[in-house]
């Protein structure tokens, strides 16, 4: 909080005499909207930062053999399937797959994975949980881990995860992984959707068994085989597109134990790749998300109405010859996202995020309310 004490004493130097009424004409209000936009951002995204870094961190155990099979859903992923595999050394790992159209049966048995295929879709089921539903049936171990096929462990995860599930006598442990930013539009957009999302989030209402409050990580997630049963697997969430929320609201529902942790030291992930993906990912996932819980869907577009303010606020600043003001305007959004774009000269590729944000935001809204579909890996969700 050291730039508050500048911001004071800038106000402090602003000489007015609101007396009378050529005085008043003349006062900069600019100035005290500027003061309280900026004390919105420090408030959003200091709580942002809180409520992320309350998550447990997984414990690193030694890597040994554990009760556990790993399932990857896999359609159309030779690319970074092989990699997810080897991840996996010793242990083992059921590919499920879903229907691919390229190489992905075939990488995936050279890479030492059990194969089997996805069984059809059933009417208005979706591919994933189908998948995944498919690969359980294939395992007769206490523990499932359902991975995507675009990330990356490190060899001590699955003991970790399991011991920790064990020692906590969890149902259903997941795992932030750290983000894997490869092009342009990764850097840009999926730091800054991160750190406005967690502005909404309630870290100790999600940890709390008690509260309804949900969040996943649907690229990482152990269940322990009695509970993932008792709730029907994924056979109970397979029409819906955001089916790791749901499955999770029904774990909690059952007052059964859920954990979330932070695994960036142990794991890692890919999400989407070029523009056009995360395009396609905001469409199928974000309103969906947010109307999963709409307090937290409403602090999201308040924090992101304060930080698209900065343009119109920052021309009036100008306007008015607050040139400090300006300044401090500019820099704090890079400043307070900084943790999650890994620093702040990185953290400047928040201000294209800050606009394109919204606009991808917005869309997804008016998709979700007009049932209009979208195309994820070459299916209508």
């Amino acid at each position: 909080m050291t730039y508050l004490p500048a911001l004071l004493q800038t106000w402090h130097e602003l000489d007015f005499n609101l007396g009378r009424p050529e005085d008043i004409d003349a006062f900069p209000f600019s100035a005290p909207a500027a003061v309280v936009v900026m004390l919105g951002m420090i408030y959003f995204l200091r709580k942002a930062r809180r409520n992320y870094l309350a998550f447990p961190k997984l414990p690193v155990s030694a890597s040994v053999p554990v009760d556990a099979t790993v399932v990857i859903p896999a359609r159309n992923e030779e690319k970074d399937l092989p990699a997810c595999i080897q991840s996996f050394a010793g242990s083992r790992v059921v590919v499920v797959d879903d229907g691919s159209s390229d190489k992905t049966a075939d990488v995936a048995r050279n890479a030492g994975a059990e194969l089997i295929p996805a069984p059809s879709l059933p009417k208005g089921a979706m591919g994933k949980p189908n998948a995944c539903q498919a690969g359980a049936r294939n395992a007769a171990t206490n523990y499932l881990l359902f991975a995507d096929a675009d990330t990356r462990f490190r060899p001590e995860f699955l003991s970790s995860i399991v011991r920790y599930a064990e020692e906590n006598e969890c149902v259903l442990v997941s795992a932030f992984l750290r983000q894997e930013l490869s092009t342009p539009s990764e850097r840009i957009l999926l730091p800054y959707a991160l750190g406005v999302y967690f502005c909404g989030v309630s870290s100790k209402r999600i940890l709390d068994g008690n509260s309804s409050d949900v969040l996943v990580n649907g690229q990482c997630m152990l269940f322990h085989r009695a509970g993932y049963e008792f709730i029907g697997g994924h056979t109970a969430v397979h029409n819906c597109v955001i089916e790791d929320m749901v499955f999770a609201a029904k774990v909690k529902r059952h007052h059964m134990k859920l954990v979330l942790l932070r695994a960036e030291h142990l794991g890692s992930a890919r999400m989407y790749g070029p523009f056009a993906a995360i395009w396609r990912a905001f469409q199928k996932n974000s309103f969906r998300f947010l109307m999963m819980n709409q307090r937290a869907g409403f602090q999201v577009i308040a924090a992101s109405a304060l930080l698209a303010s900065i343009v119109p606020l920052g021309a009036w600043l100008a306007w008015d010859d607050q040139w400090f003001l300006l300044l401090m305007l500019a820099l704090l959004p890079p400043y307070l996202l900084a943790p999650w774009y890994g620093g702040v000269l990185k953290a400047l590729l928040c201000l294209p995020a800050i606009y394109l944000f919204p606009l991808l935001s917005i869309q997804a809204i008016l998709k979700s309310t007009f049932s209009r579909k979208t195309l994820w890996k070459g299916r209508p969700v």
